[in-house]
């Protein structure tokens, strides 16, 4: 027990360095996904029916793939096909959030279609372009709103980073079995890298938490 413990404390820094990586996939991956998935949202709601149906094609392949094989076939597959000559990291993070888009998407979406229709159309009769009324009514009410829904994403995109290890990134799961190879000592260690998500996960919820308490729009509390 006690050599296990010696050994934790021995490895823990380069495990926490591996969370550090984890966290910047978490942070790319959520700020791809946020950008993407609300121009999605906002075309399956507001926009043409070419383009909506564009949108949903978009959501029905990411959501229905599973991420490691979006990884293998983005990574291995399209990425060298176009010679595009991306790190490990970088492929991480374009799919992580790529796939995130697809679900933020639909938490955007429940948002403003909670808002109802009456905001839009008293926007638009006091003669604000549809793009202002979105822009500076719609969005500024759903996004609040939607901090809930954010934050699960966020631990859905923690437990999905783990996945890129797959990929050669370098993140916590990769450096725990690069020690369990070496020192065959299975158990303490990924014990220890259970531990660190499991604080990673809580910590971001909370931050989150206390996001939504601060921006929270009275009337929607339920």
């Amino acid at each position: 027990m006690m050599k296990d413990l010696i050994m934790i404390y021995q490895v823990l820094p380069y495990l926490l360095k591996g969370s550090v990586v984890t966290i910047g996939l978490i942070a790319g991956a959520l700020g791809l996904g946020f950008v993407i998935g609300i121009l999605m949202a906002v075309e399956q709601i507001y926009g043409s029916k070419p383009i909506s149906k564009i949108a949903s094609l978009y959501i029905w392949f990411f959501r229905g793939v599973p991420i490691l094989v979006l990884l293998f076939l983005f990574y291995f597959g399209l990425f060298s096909l176009i010679n595009l000559n991306l790190s490990a990291f970088t492929a991480g993070v374009l799919v992580l959030g790529l796939r995130s888009a697809a679900y933020q998407s639909q938490i955007f979406r429940g948002s403003i279609q909670s808002l109802g229709s009456g905001q839009m159309q008293a926007a638009r009769s006091i003669g604000m372009s549809r793009f202002k009324a979105i822009w500076y009514i719609i969005l500024p009410q759903a996004l609040r709103i939607s901090i809930p829904g954010w934050s699960n994403e966020y631990a859905t995109i923690l437990k999905d980073s783990a996945v890129t290890y797959a990929i050669g990134v370098v993140e916590i799961l990769t450096r725990a079995s690069f020690i369990a190879t070496k020192n065959f000592k299975t158990m303490p260690v990924y014990l220890t890298c259970a531990v660190i998500f499991i604080i990673l996960t809580y910590g971001g919820a909370k931050l989150l938490h206390l996001l939504e308490k601060r921006v929270r729009i009275h009337g929607y509390e339920d």
